[in-house]
């Protein structure tokens, strides 16, 4: 699963969420090259002829924005969330890429962990309340994800809080 509890008797709960990455950087590399070989292909039987240079250009603006496009795709993903639960604090941060970092902090005693089934914008909605407002954690999670965290947290909150 994208996230990860680290937890100890002394020191703070803290979980990590991020999205799952379906194409690793290795991919990435491999699929880029691919799409690049695939495309010279038919290049082959113009080899010497005044429509190779014609066609070049365009064929290697189609790879480079293909790459362009998969790299902004791969850093739009770079998303982290952290939420920590610390004696009377629950804390938790949001980094997102080209945006300020996203802060809430509450006392755990007081939140609440609610799954919206319906009415959210993705299925089986998850929110933590409490404090001056409430904020949604894991969007970018599956469904089943949602759902297994949903009692996980509600574990740790209960047994922090």
């Amino acid at each position: 699963m994208p996230y990860e509890w680290s937890k100890s008797t002394d020191n703070p709960t803290t979980l990590d969420l991020w999205p799952y990455r379906s194409l690793p950087k290795r991919g990435f590399v491999w699929f880029v090259a691919g799409t690049a070989a695939l495309i010279s292909v038919p290049l082959v039987g113009l080899l010497g002829t005044a429509v190779l240079w014609g066609l070049l250009p365009f064929l290697m603006g189609a790879v480079g924005f293909l790459w362009w496009a998969l790299n902004r795709s791969y850093r739009d993903g770079e998303i982290l969330e952290q939420l920590t639960i610390d004696g009377d604090t629950a804390r938790l941060v949001r980094h997102t890429p080209r945006k300020p970092v996203q802060e809430w902090e509450a006392n755990p005693y007081w939140v609440t962990v609610t799954l919206h089934p319906n009415g959210g914008p993705v299925q089986d909605y998850l929110t933590l309340g409490g404090g001056p407002r409430e904020v949604e954690i894991g969007a970018f999670l599956t469904a089943a994800e949602r759902l297994a965290l949903y009692g996980e947290l509600r574990a740790a909150l209960a047994h922090r809080g």
